[in-house]
């Protein structure tokens, strides 16, 4: 028999062998559209390249000049990547923000609606007040945590990075990745920076393949490691200006996590101005200097 009588005998056997199996040693399954996670709809995926993907960060950021924000915000504290983590009560804040980077956060308490928090970062530097404890703290926003009630660590530079996605810087190294299998669908813009002879992270941003929306942030240390992880839903438009309304701020080293849920929001609001921004020591409150 020849080369290719013997292929052709060898096919045929295969076809019945696979005709006549028991169908217990069959397996068959159903692989999911890309980043469907069981959803019912089937939305095509969307294409773009990193220009592409770059612009719609911009649009996102350039039209934000300032903002006053009333919302629901709900922290935990714990191991966020595994073991125990304990929620809080939701309490109502506000944020307000004013370019270049001056943020000021307050939080209410939920039982008698008094200030529990109120804190201002402008420029490297932030100031926290604690009427509870009647606690005044200062410091750089480099300053390492000093409190081991870690909700107390809480900096206001930790919402402006989140709340803010920038664009890329020009000495970014940008790479982009297509990150598709049967639970996600997303394009991934990486950014890097050149350190001596190696590269370091710096940054990564997540766009949905349905809809191009952002929907996370990553920052990292000078290590590699995550510092901050934000996760961005329900974009709605403020004002003419398109921002997310729920947004999940993950600190991993600091061990906390805080959701904010848009109550109201003014974009763009006039009357936030720099004096908004002034926070002075109480007289009577402990002053604590982190260095």
């Amino acid at each position: 028999m020849g080369l290719s009588g013997a292929r052709r005998e060898l096919a045929v056997i295969v076809l019945l062998t696979s005709l006549c199996f028991p169908s217990c040693l069959v397996r068959r399954r159903v692989v999911a559209v890309p980043g469907k996670t069981g959803k019912k709809e089937n939305r095509p995926l969307l294409t773009a390249t990193k220009a592409d993907l770059i612009e719609r960060v911009r649009a996102v950021y350039d039209p934000v000049r300032s903002f006053s924000l009333k919302v629901d915000m709900s922290p935990s504290i714990g191991n966020l990547y595994g073991g125990e983590v304990t929620d809080f009560a939701t309490i109502t804040g506000y944020i307000l923000f004013l370019r270049p980077d001056d943020i000021r956060v307050i939080g209410q308490d939920p039982v008698i609606h008094s200030t529990a928090f109120d804190m201002v970062s402008m420029g490297n530097d932030f100031r926290v007040y604690i009427p509870p404890k009647s606690e005044f703290i200062t410091g750089q926003n480099s300053s390492p945590p000093a409190s081991s009630n870690k909700l107390e660590n809480l900096r206001p530079v930790a919402f402006l990075n989140s709340l803010l996605i920038r664009p890329p810087d020009p000495e970014d190294i940008l790479v982009l990745e297509d990150d598709i299998d049967e639970t996600k669908a997303v394009y991934i813009l990486m950014m890097f920076r050149r350190d001596a002879d190696d590269l370091r992270p710096m940054r990564s941003l997540y766009f949905d393949r349905h809809t191009l929306e952002i929907s996370r942030q990553k920052t990292f240390d000078d290590k590699g490691y995550i510092t901050s992880d934000a996760q961005y839903t329900d974009w709605k438009y403020y004002n003419h200006v398109r921002f997310p309304s729920l947004i999940d701020i993950q600190r991993p080293q600091d061990g906390y996590e805080v959701q904010l849920s848009i109550v109201e929001m003014k974009m763009n609001a006039a009357d936030v101005t720099p004096a908004k921004f002034v926070l002075n020591q109480p007289p009577g409150s402990h002053l604590k200097a982190l260095k």
